[in-house]
């Protein structure tokens, strides 16, 4: 890419400031060395420290709610109002026990609501403090990777390409390098930064790599801080906004049969107080109030079990698209190959030894770079010794643009010649006198792809300057053990994985070959740019492709969208900086292990140790997670569907109000209380991608719901007409029965086959026993309301029991109307489930 010429660069943008500190940008680099009292060998750690104090962390400080405020905060809006509504018309009318009650409910919602988002923002901010930015300080004379919080004016780092620029800093002596800033000035060409020249913290290293000397950290910095690697993302996902949807249709529905009961109560002559107080109380019932809590609790749960398994997600909605992806595009080196590169034997040029073509691609190697191709050359020298007899007195490293690296070298006597290594037709196309040698070199950089090994080559210029060609080194990096299997398992739950690799179009075909991945490899050479529209021939070619082969960034963002545009939900996986378009523009862009900062920070999930098993339990979890919502989905609609055409039927046809307000409050607290549990349930996950199913949630939840009034009134019937109780008695037998009943729905819902098909999750378990304890003791022993006894309470459970064997029955006959699909389509056994403890 061309760079940017120097009126272009982002400082010219950027305004003056007449703040002291930030001369520190202008001023000569020895004045500002002087005033930071550093030097190009950096701090000591004891002086650091020091600093650390007097500056405080580099990183600007967030502006943290206080706690109590917060919890107040619950007691502000929409359903809060509509609860504290109730609770003074209850106090109007002098319904203490009502008034007592809603007041405890309202109290409740705000502890378990303020409770959870605490501990999924605690859950945040560990995987916050995993994915901290790292940076490379001299310190004491040494280097150390410590987190770039720590960084102190004074000290002396190392930036790197693919880097994001950790604080504000000037500089030193080395080569020039290119610098995104983009996302701090709007520039969109990379500018060239020289030696003395200020870099701003959260650009972007391109090219290049210099040391350079911090002088702002944190709040002094000019654009404010870091770039923040890990957001908690106010975008809302596919499946937030149906579940949102869910809510809107629930509260509409209770809005308009409340409204029909107040109207027919005026009309009756009815007091409007109490009319009023009762329809409030429904109404709170019916929303869902706990949605929102059930939705952050299960997010964060399947956050922390991904943590564990060395996935961290960086934005939690990920969760929930990844359960969607079916097509996952990964890198083959490091994901599905172990990245470990061992050196082949070498082809050499007559009459250079392969020994020679070896040491010079040693000699424009870097071990503390710590890049695995330079550490695969380096251990390939059969003398370790060698080198000691040269001095790299100038080292260019690798980028994506020359793809080649270069040392200037010195030896004993002091003549200097220059070697380079990267791709063999750059080496070539760099070499003079390369027409003769072509074909020879090639028919050797075709033998080695065919043999599933990457090829380098290698050149050396002496005094004259002019390279000459001296030979290939084979490179081989072995497929992952566990990958093959990992494929199959991914294509079984209806994922395809498509290679995607830089390499040589026979290396990728031999790479898939061993991997039973299939081998239709496309060259991503012949592919459009990413502006380019394909023909439906080549987008066809694309999408029924197993792989992509000598594949640019470019290309990725490229592939992605044409996938997108055919209709599949995209993952994506990178680690270079020239990754990052792609990541963000696929569904899920995940970052593998050793991802530079950059990749890390436009991915959704960041990989922390390599290989594509991490991934395929990521989708498992992902959809895992995606069932309970379904579950707790259809329940939520069931059991107001259930509460509301029960009670609004009653008061119409029979004019009784079959549960009191006091009632309606008991079952919301406890069935809230109860749900909660829901986000550490053990599931099923489908083979499929998951897809958000409205029909089937409706028609599912809809038939449980309009049994649920029948089998209501069936009891009503019975304790009316059959046992002739009084009125008081029926409301104590009919709240028993709406409690249990709709306790005894989660386990219904919970599963697409019979109830005993999955074994309850222990939490879920042990929560509705616990409610429907109390529950019953308060029927039997008549708090709030007329004592029931044990006789009752036993029959009542005895009728709900019998109805929860016939709903089953009647669930999976529904499931076969409204998903036949889905219910042909086996799940995993619980065998495959790793649910928490």
């Amino acid at each position: 890419m061309k760079a940017q010429t120097t009126t272009n660069k982002p400082e010219s943008k950027i305004p003056s400031e007449p703040d002291a500190k930030h001369d520190l940008k202008s001023l000569p680099l020895s004045e500002v060395q002087k005033k930071l009292d550093s030097s190009p060998d950096g701090l000591s750690q004891a002086e650091a420290e020091k600093r650390l104090s007097q500056y405080g962390p580099n990183e600007i400080e967030e502006k943290k709610t206080n706690l109590l405020l917060k919890f107040l905060s619950y007691f502000w809006g929409p359903i809060p109002w509509m609860i504290e509504a109730a609770v003074i018309l209850s106090g109007a009318v002098q319904h203490w026990p009502d008034f007592f009650i809603i007041l405890l409910l309202l109290f409740a919602n705000a502890v378990v609501g303020f409770w959870e988002e605490h501990e999924a923002g605690n859950a945040i901010d560990a995987l916050k403090a995993k994915l901290a930015i790292k940076a490379r300080v001299k310190r004491d004379g040494k280097w150390e990777t410590p987190p770039a919080r720590e960084l102190v004016p004074g000290d002396v780092i190392r930036l790197r390409l693919g880097d994001i620029v950790p604080a504000d800093a000037r500089m030193l002596t080395g080569d020039p390098v290119e610098v995104d800033q983009s996302a701090l000035t709007g520039e969109s060409l990379p500018a060239t930064c020289k030696s003395g020249e200020a870099v701003f913290s959260g650009s972007i290293i391109r090219r290049g790599e210099i040391s350079a000397l911090v002088y702002a950290t944190g709040a002094d910095t000019y654009f404010g801080k870091t770039a923040q690697l890990v957001q908690q993302a106010d975008t809302v996902s596919h499946f937030q906004k149906a579940v949102l949807k869910i809510g809107n249709y629930l509260i509409i529905l209770a809005v308009v049969l409340v409204a029909v009961i107040i109207g027919v109560a005026i009309f009756r002559g009815d007091k409007i107080l109490t009319t009023l107080q009762f329809a409030l109380v429904l109404t709170v019932a019916a929303i869902p109030v706990a949605m929102p809590t059930v939705l952050s609790v299960t997010m964060a749960v399947g956050a922390r079990l991904l943590a564990k398994k060395k996935a961290i997600v960086s934005k939690l909605v990920a969760i929930e698209e990844l359960a969607g992806v079916d097509v996952l595009c990964a890198d083959k080196t490091g994901t599905l190959t172990q990245n470990k590169l061992t050196l082949g034997n070498p082809f050499s040029l007559s009459p250079v030894s392969a020994g020679d073509v070896i040491l010079n691609g040693a000699l424009s190697s870097r071990a503390e770079n710590n890049d695995t191709i330079d550490l695969a050359v380096l251990d390939g020298l059969k003398d370790k010794d060698a080198l000691k007899d040269f001095e790299v007195v100038h080292f260019q490293p690798f980028d994506p643009v020359h793809k080649r690296t270069e040392a200037t070298v010195k030896t004993k006597d002091g003549k200097e010649f220059k070697v380079t290594k990267g791709a063999p037709q750059v080496i070539l196309a760099l070499s003079t006198h390369a027409g003769p040698i072509e074909a020879e070199v090639e028919k050797a950089v075709g033998g080695f792809a065919q043999r599933g090994f990457r090829s380098l080559g290698v050149a050396r210029a002496d005094g004259d300057g002019e390279w000459q060609f001296l030979g290939v080194l084979p490179l081989f990096d072995p497929p992952r053990e566990d990958a093959q299997a990992t494929i199959a398992t991914a294509l079984a739950m209806g994922v395809k994985i498509k290679m995607v690799t830089g390499d040589a179009l026979a290396i990728a075909r031999e790479t898939a070959k061993k991997l039973n991945m299939g081998a239709d490899i496309l060259d991503a050479s012949g592919l459009g740019d990413v502006k380019h529209d394909e023909t439906a021939q080549v987008a066809e070619s694309i999408e029924k492709s197993d792989g992509f082969a000598q594949v640019f960034p470019e290309h990725k963002f490229h592939i992605v969208d044409v996938l997108q545009k055919c209709g599949h939900i995209v993952g994506m996986t990178g680690d270079g900086v020239n990754d990052a378009p792609a990541l963000k523009k696929a569904d899920c862009g995940i970052a593998v292990s050793g991802a530079t900062d950059a990749a890390r920070a436009a991915s959704d999930i960041v990989l922390v140790t390599p290989g594509l098993s991490v991934i395929i339990d990521a989708i498992k979890e992902s959809r895992r997670i995606f069932q309970r919502m379904n579950s707790y989905a259809i329940y939520r609609i069931a059991e107001t569907l259930r509460v509301l055409l029960f009670m609004t039927l009653s008061i119409l046809v029979f004019n009784f109000y079959p549960v009191t307000a006091v009632m309606i409050v008991m079952l919301a607290l406890l069935n809230d209380g109860a749900i909660l549990s829901i986000a550490y349930d053990n599931v099923h996950y489908k083979d499929q991608p998951e897809s958000w199913n409205m029909r089937m949630v409706l028609g599912i939840s809809t038939v449980l719901g309009i049994i649920g009034v029948v089998s209501a009134f069936g009891l009503f019937y019975l304790g009316e007409r059959v046992f002739h109780l009084d009125r008081m008695h029926i409301q104590t037998l009919m709240y028993l029965k709406l409690s249990v009943a709709g306790h005894l729905t989660i386990f219904l819902t919970r599963t697409r086959g019979p109830f005993w098909s999955i074994r309850p999750a222990k939490i879920l378990w042990l929560a509705v026993v616990g409610t429907q304890i109390v529950a019953t003791l308060i029927a039997v022993y008549g708090f709030f309301m007329t004592p029931l006894g044990w006789g009752w309470a036993l029959f009542v459970w005895g009728y709900a029991l019998i109805w929860f064997l016939v709903n089953d029955c009647l669930k999976l006959l529904a499931y076969r109307i409204f998903d036949p699909i889905g219910v042909s389509s086996p799940a995993k056994k619980s065998g495959d489930l790793n649910p928490p403890e």
